[in-house]
């Protein structure tokens, strides 16, 4: 299957996507007649999950061979659940639960299976060297992709993060991770300097000549990669399965979907699965302080130009959401000279409008709100106490905004990462004093609640730290060609 840059009309197969990551013009790629290919949703929603993985997949992605053997081993005891990711009933709306993975946080599902992709993707292209992986995170992505790619054969993974710009857990995931082939750095500045320096260094890298003399190739396991991005297409046909399993919907029914949005790569999983048939309603692009993405679809204007805020909920602290961009292409009719433009504009000026038309079109399926902190604070003491349910902070968001703008269709929660990822900020949510220690925190808040710590999260105390570098943005480049050439 071929698919094509955003930004022009460079094309490569669905195995090269995979392994290049970003295309050679700084554009994503993308499938231009996403759902025009015939496709049996229906005939998905009553399998196994491990089976309805693979068909999904293997239609996104039909070049790689033996897909039902890549999900069995992304898939196949690593998860909490035989469901993978669980749909719990909160009130009048559902959660479903994408963290029930090694790491705690949403990214399992996809990063459980690119390691497995980009595996496959070099034998069956018989690739020599080695693939290097470089991954932005804004907390939860580093974990997940360190977790899947350490001491996988044929790969090295740098992550990257911004220093002081993650939770005490999220930090220890990443400097404690054992493997031979991972390299962990703190980046001085926030998510959006770590994003924007490794697109720029793949570039760079891929133009060093003496890293293509020792075989380096790059790709990315941040969702700019469309092997990160078609696993989470998954989780909305197991959302909408257990609907119709349990006598809520009916198949052909509208089902409406909030999501904790910063990125836009787990909401634009959702506008996929609507391209591949689903009867998703609306997609609710849930914003924290860092409201870019709600002006955005406001205004039709996006303008990175404001105040960074430093939240609890720092997934979702982002400025340039990387992953609109294949929705501008794809609500454009593949129009790449308008978006190239766009991404000109946001890079040398800070900010672009997109033609009102054309936004009209995205709000048709999309709608968004946002949540100030003091609000996720109120939303995770009153769903504790009201409901019974423990969220963390990104949730929190999400649910805030459903209340808002709740329709009549049946509303899922995207719920991306466990509370204990958070603990300090459900503790103060709660009206708890908060013990300086993390694992204190984690501790108290289990005796508080009764919802019991992940195991995985429970276990970092007292591992060592392994990585304890830290740079600044514009060192990035550098820092991966001396690690290399070291």
């Amino acid at each position: 299957m071929l698919v094509q840059s955003t930004r022009s009309a460079y094309e490569t197969d669905d195995l090269g996507a995979v392994l290049e990551g970003l295309a050679p013009d700084g554009g994503l790629f993308v499938e231009k007649e996403l759902g025009s290919r015939p496709f049996d949703w229906k005939g998905c929603l009553p399998c196994a999950p491990l089976t309805r993985a693979e068909k999904i997949l293997g239609y996104l992605l039909p070049g790689f061979e033996n897909m039902g053997e890549l999900v069995r081993l992304a898939y196949a005891g690593r998860f909490e659940t035989d469901e993978l990711t669980p749909l719990v009933p909160v009130g009048q709306d559902y959660v479903l639960e994408l963290f029930r993975g090694p790491t705690s946080a949403f990214k399992d599902v996809a990063l459980s299976m690119l390691p497995r992709l980009i595996s496959a993707g070099r034998r069956q292209k018989a690739l020599p060297g080695e693939t290097v992986i470089l991954t932005a995170t804004s907390g939860d992505t580093g974990k997940a992709a360190l977790e899947g790619f350490h001491d996988v054969e044929g790969t090295r993974i740098f992550v990257f993060y911004p220093a002081g710009g993650v939770s005490e857990i999220q930090q220890l995931q990443m400097t404690t991770q054992p493997g031979s082939n991972v390299r962990v750095c703190a980046v001085r500045g926030n998510f959006d300097d770590c994003q924007t320096r490794v697109k720029r260094a793949f570039a760079a890298l891929r133009e060093n000549e003496a890293l293509r003399e020792r075989g380096f190739s790059f790709s990315s396991a941040n969702s700019i990669n469309i092997g990160r991005l078609a696993p989470q297409v998954i989780y909305y046909f197991s959302a909408y399965a257990r609907l119709t399993e349990l006598g809520r919907i009916r198949v052909g029914d509208p089902v409406d979907f909030t999501v904790p949005t910063g990125n836009f790569g787990d909401i634009l999983a959702g506008w996929m699965a609507k391209r591949l048939g689903l009867p998703v309603g609306r997609l609710i692009c849930a914003s924290n302080a860092n409201r870019v993405l709600t002006d955005f679809f406001e205004t039709g204007v996006y303008d990175k130009r404001r105040d960074f805020y430093k939240t609890a909920s720092p997934s979702m602290d982002i400025l340039v959401s990387s992953n609109l961009e294949r929705m501008l292409f794809y609500v454009s009719g593949g129009d790449t000279e308008l978006v190239r433009r766009c991404m000109k504009e946001l890079e040398e000026q800070g900010r672009y409008r997109f033609p009102e038309d054309l936004m009209e079109k995205l709000r048709q399926s999309f709608a968004a709100g946002c949540c100030t902190e003091a609000e996720t604070k109120e939303t995770i003491g009153r769903i504790w106490r009201a409901r019974g349910y423990l969220c963390d902070t990104h949730t929190a968001v999400a649910f805030r905004v459903a209340e808002e703008l709740r329709w009549e269709a049946p509303m899922v929660v995207l719920s991306t990462a466990s509370p204990y990822k958070f603990p300090a900020a459900v503790l103060d949510a709660l009206g708890e004093a908060v013990p300086e220690d993390a694992f204190r925190q984690m501790e108290k808040l289990e005796a508080l609640t009764g919802v019991p710590a992940p195991k995985g999260l429970r276990e970092l105390k007292g591992k060592p730290v392994r990585f304890r570098d830290e740079i600044g943005p514009e060192e990035l480049t550098a820092y991966v060609t001396e690690t290399l050439l070291a």
